[in-house]
This record gives C-alpha cells, sequence and structure tokens, in this order.
C-alpha cells in the first residue's frame, strides 16, 4: 500500500479507500516509513517489512485451516503464534528477539 502511494500521481484517499483503510492511517504509516528511512526511530519501534500475498487455492484445498500466523524474522528466527495467543506475552517475547 505504501508503495502504492509512491507512484507519480497517486492519490492517499484512493489507495486508503481501495484497501478499504482510512486516510489517516496511510498517512500515519507513511510518516513512519519516511522517518525509518532516515534512520529516525519511531515511538513504538515500528519497522516496515515488505509483505507478499500468495494465492495458491490448490495447496490451500489440500491443507487443513490453520489458525495461525509465522514471524519471521532476520537471522532466521520464526515466531508461530495460535490462535487466542495472549498479545502481552507475545509483544514481550517479540521484543526480547529483537535486542
Amino acid at each position: 500500500m505504501l508503495a502504492e502511494t509512491e507512484e507519480p500521481g497517486a492519490s492517499i484517499a484512493i489507495v486508503a479507500r481501495r484497501h478499504d483503510i482510512s486516510r489517516g492511517l496511510l498517512w500515519h504509516w507513511r510518516r513512519a516509513r519516511h522517518g525509518s528511512q532516515a534512520g529516525l526511530s519511531s515511538a513504538e519501534g515500528s519497522a516496515f517489512l515488505p509483505v507478499t500475498v500468495v494465492d495458491d487455492s490448490r495447496a490451500a484445498s489440500q491443507v487443513p485451516v490453520d489458525r495461525s500466523i509465522e514471524i519471521m524474522l532476520p537471522g532466521g528466527v520464526c515466531v508461530r503464534v495460535g490462535r487466542g495467543a495472549d498479545l502481552k506475552m507475545l509483544r514481550g517475547v517479540l521484543t526480547a528477539l529483537r535486542s
């Protein structure tokens, strides 16, 4: 979404509408991204990472539905988070791994 807003002639309002998010959130992400690219740290210590969505319906039909996510961190560390995970504990684990 952020890359779309960088295209010549792009409209933040149109990009936000297309992805069904608020314009303010998209502006916030742009400011945070530009701050992190300039070497500034945001208040939350956030980082933007590229995300790829893969649509492989053939593979999806063969695999049982799993309500978990995998978070791949630099250095090959993988964190698997199951449904109903305690967000406070997850935040603590991710903070510890980034340290």
